[in-house]
């Protein structure tokens, strides 16, 4: 239910690129454990853990869709359990390219953006033009032919080549989105780092940690928890307007929380309370 509202309110968001169809982000992160108080998560030899597989709405940076699983499960795997919307683009990195699978997406009417593999057999039936002033070096339609590839994915594929000049890196991307400009394949595989940001964030500012509890069950309930809060301070940031980012409206919230205070009178009385800057007796390092 708080995904649904939240994903509703921040529909009207922009992305960094222009699309009138939605636009997911794959990926997961896996939470270390203590080997000896999660035996039932084994993930490495002296190690324990579990896996967060995220599906991050790009307009707002919202989780439309949390699978938790052992360490040890794969990535590509969670294809199998995704929510699928039609005309929808998923954007994932190469650990997910199983061809199998992203041919079900396909057949599914949703479209797909992948970096392909380095080692990926195909065969050339087309070359379209492209500004390689932009970083683009190629944008072709390709025939997999690899033994299993060529099975599995029998449908033509749109394979982008993208030269990455900021970190000197070339960057393949393989979909099924033909009418996509190609430039924009490699600007929405950026924004994939959004999820990123998301995992970072949750792990920095909310407790996934530290657990109450040692049970797999307690796990996710903390985990799903967390992201809650998440959630909530998404919808209340905007349904109220408020122009603070998230971690300061959770400053302020869990410091006011047993407090009967109006939540924008809150924040009012945090920011008048707040010390003005006195930099006169600091050194100055830099003219």
């Amino acid at each position: 239910m708080l995904i649904a509202e939240a994903r509703a309110l921040y529909s009207g968001e922009e992305l960094d690129i222009v699309l009138d169809q939605s636009a997911f982000a794959l990926d997961s992160t896996v939470i270390d454990l203590c080997l000896s108080l999660f035996p039932w998560a084994p993930h490495q030899r002296s190690k324990a853990g579990v896996k967060v597989h995220t599906l991050l709405d790009m307009q707002g940076s919202i989780p439309a869709f949390l699978h938790i699983t052992g360490a040890h499960t794969s990535d590509v795997s969670v294809l199998d359990h995704l929510p699928l919307e039609a005309g929808a683009i998923y954007v994932m990195d190469r650990g997910y390219v199983h061809f199998k699978r992203l041919y079900a997406l396909a057949q599914a009417a949703v479209f797909f953006v992948v970096r392909a593999r380095a080692n990926m057999q195909f065969r050339r039936r087309y070359s379209h033009p492209v500004d390689r002033s932009t970083g683009l070096r190629s944008d072709q339609t390709v025939i997999l032919t690899g033994q299993d590839s060529a099975h599995d994915y029998p449908a033509p594929a749109r394979r982008v080549h993208y030269f990455d000049a900021e970190h000197q890196k070339d960057l393949i991307f393989l979909t099924n989105h033909f009418a996509l400009p190609a430039l924009s394949v490699a600007h929405l595989y950026k924004s994939r780092w959004k999820i990123e940001l998301f995992f970072k964030w949750i792990k920095q500012h909310l407790r996934i940690k530290a657990f109450f509890g040692t049970s797999a069950n307690a796990v996710k309930i903390q985990i799903w928890t967390a992201v809650s809060v998440y959630l909530l301070i998404a919808i209340l940031r905007k349904r109220l307007d408020i122009r603070a980012d998230l971690y300061r409206i959770l400053q302020v919230i869990s410091i006011t929380v047993f407090e009967t205070t109006p939540i924008l009178q809150a924040f009012q009385s945090i920011d008048s309370q707040l010390p003005a800057l006195d930099t006169s007796n600091q050194l100055i390092l830099f003219d």
